[in-house]
Parts: structure tokens; C-alpha cells; sequence
């Protein structure tokens, strides 16, 4: 299920005036690696720090064209998205993954029909301790997203809005 995007520079035209805070942008520090350069969708969410746990369980769930945003802490010591999760990504249904934190093998990432967010590469994995939260307001790089809200993403940048636009 691919769901059409909606350029980002068009939202932040047609959103630019806005001050309720409901429009937000994420800071331009992510990079793409999934084959998926334009990707949007309904919002899940995973907090979990160096732990990916919760993040494989995510994605070996029917995606639905939704977007996993993973509020890893902005950590760059381990890797909390590779290509096995990838592949079940992208296999699954997801549309992307956002992940404030690392990710690795990227070769097998940019063979994955996903879009991939990260902030670097890392090749050391996470420890699994099952620890974190899943389907909870997280914060990325200082701006809050929630389950449910839609996030678009593309070349431009990565938005995010209470609704569909």
C-alpha cells in the first residue's frame, strides 16, 4: 500500500503562516537510506534507547502503510534499524521508518521498498532487553510527534501534521 505524497515544500508553503504549533518540521539532519526517497503515512511510535526490541516487534506487524518514528535518543552507539528489519519492514507493509538514532548495513537498506531516516551509520546492533515504549508521544531532534498524527517525507525535508493534508 503506497500512499501518495504530497511535496513538503508544498506543505510548508501552504502551512507557513500557521502558529498553533499543530505544522511541524523536523530539523534537516536525516539522512535517506531506504529505496523509498518520498514515503508519508499514519504515525506509530517506539522510544527505546541503544534497545531495538521494540522496534522489531513494530515492524514484524502488518504496517499498513504507516510510519514507524523510532525516538532512539538521538544515540549514535548502536544501531536500532538494519537490513533484517528492513526487509520485514518493507515486506510488511510499512510506508518508513524515522529512526533519532543509527542505523546499519546499508547496502540492504537501499535495496528495501521503505523510506529510511536516519541520522548516521553505526555497525555495532543494539543489546535486547525489551526495554521501552511503544505507541507513546515521542521527541525527535526537539519536536514532538505522536501516534496517529501523519508525517510526510521526502528529498525536501520531513513534515508532520495533526491529520492528512
Amino acid at each position: 500500500m503506497t500512499t501518495p505524497t504530497i511535496p513538503t515544500c508544498d506543505l510548508c508553503d501552504a502551512h507557513k503562516n500557521d502558529s498553533d504549533g499543530a505544522f511541524r518540521v523536523l530539523p534537516p539532519v536525516f539522512r535517506s537510506f531506504g529505496a523509498r526517497a518520498r514515503f508519508a503515512g499514519p504515525v506509530a511510535t517506539v522510544k527505546c534507547h541503544e534497545d531495538n526490541s521494540l522496534v522489531k516487534a513494530a515492524l514484524d506487524t502488518p504496517g499498513q502503510g504507516r510510519v514507524l518514528v523510532v525516538d532512539g535518543g538521538g544515540s549514535l552507539r548502536r544501531a536500532l534499524v538494519g537490513g533484517n528489519l528492513a526487509a520485514a519492514a518493507a515486506r510488511n507493509g510499512w510506508a518508513g521508518i524515522v529512526v533519532d538514532g543509527a542505523v546499519r548495513d546499508v547496502a540492504e537498506l537501499a535495496a528495501c521498498d521503505v523510506g529510511i531516516r536516519a541520522l548516521a551509520l553505526m555497525p555495532l546492533p543494539t543489546d535486547k532487553r525489551n526495554q521501552g515504549q511503544a505507541e507513546v508521544p515521542v521527541v525527535v531532534q526537539g519536536v514532538i510527534v505522536r501516534p496517529g498524527e501523519w508525517l510526510y517525507a521526502d528529498e525536501d525535508g520531513i513534515v508532520v501534521l495533526p491529520q492528512p493534508a
